[in-house]
Order: C-alpha cells, then structure tokens, then sequence
C-alpha cells in the first residue's frame, strides 16, 4: 500500500490531536490557555464511538487533511481490559494497535501514536514522582497521584478552574514529568503491560520543542 496523498499543511503548525475522553480534552485546553505565546493550533478530537478502530479512522482521516501532524492519545488500560475480554476467534484490540500502528507508520508519517499506560493520569504523576511502578487499572493511578494532588477529580470545574487548572498545578514540574516519561521508553508490544507514558512526543515535537526544552 502506498503512502496516503495529504493537503499540505496551512503556514502556522496545526496539530489535531484525537482522544478518547474529555480528561485529555481539558488538558490540552488548558495547556493553550496558559502557554499563550505557542504559535501551533492543537485541536482535541473526540470519535463518535470509542472503540480502538473508531480511532484509529479518525486519525487516518485528519491525517490527510491541513494538519502539521496528528497525535492518537491512547489509554492502554482500556486495550488491555478489552483484549482479555475478547471472545476466542475474534481479533485482540492489542494485535489490532500493532496493526494500526504499522499502518500508520508506513502510510501516513504526520500521525504519531502516543501511549500511555495506564492513563494519562500516570503522566500527571510523573511531575512528581520518577516511578516504573505498573498500575493495573487508571483507578489505582489516580489514587497515586492523590497523594499529591489530594482534591484530584476527573472533572471540568477542577481542570478548568480559574487560576488553579490542572495545567497550571503541573507546570512547575514539566520539565522533570518529560524526563521521567523518556526514562521509561517506548511502547513494546511484547511488553504490553509495563509502565509506559509516551507524552513527551508531544511536548518534543519539531513545533513544539523550543518552548518546553
């Protein structure tokens, strides 16, 4: 299969970043919000439905169109719940990422994976702590960072509220979060269940890079 044409990108970097949930869609809101000298549009993609296939054709279809480069945030705990679930026969949600993560590096090099397991919420935790500790579900995650953050709720008044917003709590230790994340590596799929934040991707890339480094 050859590489899938794309409109060329508009003059200022345009990233389209697609998540499962409304937790990453209020961060990175809250990330333009207060990092307001960055020069790169970053619009949160939701899919209509959430299944990991759902996704992954959302990120082929931004992919093809004016965007600098599309990010895929993606939880793992979720894959790896479903892949234990799935019924004998069918195909596992984790060979399915292996899959799709293929296809897109072979067809579409402005889309970039990024995994986090086993949430996003481990990558909050790494602001704090320099951890390789694995976490079974998103709920013992968010009960390790509450050590931290002690009032932490999945919610838009705390990520959003004014002057105190979840970006603005974790700024002070970005620099050491983006450390921590690199140390643990990347995403190996003989080795689904380990520790993994891949957020550093984002925060590295080529348009980005200068205002986090």
């Amino acid at each position: 299969m050859s590489k899938v044409k794309r409109k060329l990108p508009a003059v200022s970097p345009a990233y389209a970043v697609v998540v499962d949930g409304e937790t990453e869609v209020w961060y990175l809101q809250m990330l333009k919000r207060n990092e307001r000298d960055i020069r790169v549009s970053i619009k949160p993609e939701i899919p209509s439905k959430k299944s990991i296939t759902e996704q992954f054709n959302l990120v082929c279809e931004l992919a093809v169109k004016e965007f600098t480069k599309v990010f895929w945030l993606l939880d793992l705990d979720t894959v790896i719940r479903e892949s234990n679930a799935v019924i004998k026969g069918k195909s596992s949600p984790l060979l399915l990422l292996e899959q799709y993560r293929q296809q897109l590096t072979n067809n579409y090099p402005n889309a970039i994976i990024i995994i986090n397991n086993p949430c996003l919420e481990f990558w909050f935790l790494l602001h704090f702590e320099n951890t390789t500790k694995v976490f079974n579900s998103c709920m013992s995650a968010v009960a390790a960072l509450k050590t931290h953050i002690k009032n932490y709720e999945k919610s838009q008044r705390f990520f959003t509220q004014y002057n105190n917003d979840i970006y603005m709590r974790l700024k002070p230790y970005l620099k050491q979060a983006l450390q921590n994340s690199k140390a643990l590596g990347r995403f190996n799929s003989q080795y689904p269940s380990k520790a993994l934040c891949e957020m550093q991707l984002f925060f590295m890339a080529e348009e980005l890079r200068s205002y986090f480094e």
